[in-house]
């Protein structure tokens, strides 16, 4: 029996991690208005954030056809796997779930599909499918992948510093009162997936003090099973918080990646963010 791993680009994987552990990722789509790219196929992060950078019309994103995953369930199919585990980002921010859910119904009884919502987005959707990927090299079926999947999401968790609160105000998600105010008092949010949806976490007056904060909530966090830092536009700023955070890290290992455009349309250039999964102790 052979299972096979099916994400979305939203779980900001590393493109050589999700190689070498045979994840296939499927892309949702970035529109800067008429002209529409696949997310890390034909435009990539640093793209699309020297784009966003540059002002003129503000992006877009949108999940996947249901046709773009039925392709890669046959695809997969095809090339010998007799299980799918597709592992995606929350249904309450975005379509992607619904659209493998519909490709699964569209496949038929081809292949045995378990689609999975893990509530997460960026790598707190990412943790979980590298260690379920990891677990059916090991040999585990898809059924019992698909459990490991959800029981993983239940101890993830994200949180993300803004620089801005300006590309929140562009999307849509806050005010203009709100972007005055908090531009006036400098503040730094703190956010968080609650239940599925971002949340406000915490607010921070300086961006040092933000960074601090992070750490505290990471190490209040510990135990862990898995650590990743993720950034928009400052590698070596989410490269020292990595090091910051190291030691809570089993054996240090700190997965280091970049946001794609879906969370990075709101949270905009200089963002930081931290995701994990608690051991069960």
């Amino acid at each position: 029996m052979t299972v096979a791993i099916v994400t979305d680009s939203t779980s900001d994987i590393p493109r050589n991690l999700a190689d070498a552990l045979g994840i296939r990722v499927v892309p949702l789509n970035v529109h800067f208005g008429d002209e529409a790219f696949l997310d890390g196929e034909t435009i990539t992060a640093d793209e699309f954030f020297h784009r966003l950078e540059s002002g003129g019309v503000f992006p877009k994103t949108s999940q996947p056809s249901v046709g773009a995953f039925a392709e890669t369930y046959r695809e997969l199919a095809g090339s010998g796997a007799t299980e799918i585990v597709s592992i995606h980002i929350s249904s309450r921010v975005s379509g992607t779930y619904n659209s493998a859910i519909q490709a699964r119904s569209e496949i038929g009884d081809r292949i045995q599909v378990h689609v999975v919502d893990t509530l997460q987005a960026s790598m707190g959707l990412g943790l979980v499918v590298i260690e379920v990927a990891r677990a059916v090299k090991n040999g585990i079926n898809g059924r019992d992948a698909a459990s490991l999947a959800n029981e993983l999401a239940g101890r993830a968790r994200f949180f993300g510093l803004l620089d801005t609160l300006e590309y929140l105000h562009k999307g849509g998600r806050i005010g203009r009162a709100q972007l005055f105010l908090g531009s006036l008092l400098k503040i730094h949010p703190i956010l968080t997936m609650q239940e599925g949806v971002a949340h406000p976490l915490e607010r921070a007056r300086t961006r040092s003090k933000g960074i601090a904060r992070m750490k505290e909530i990471t190490a209040d966090s510990a135990p862990l099973r898995s650590l990743a830092v993720m950034h928009t536009t400052e590698p070596d700023e989410a490269a020292r918080l990595a090091d910051g955070i190291r030691q809570h890290a089993p054996d240090g290992r700190v997965t280091v990646t970049q946001f794609g455009p879906v969370l990075g349309t709101y949270l905009g250039p200089g963002a930081l963010g931290i995701s994990l999964i608690r051991d069960r102790h």
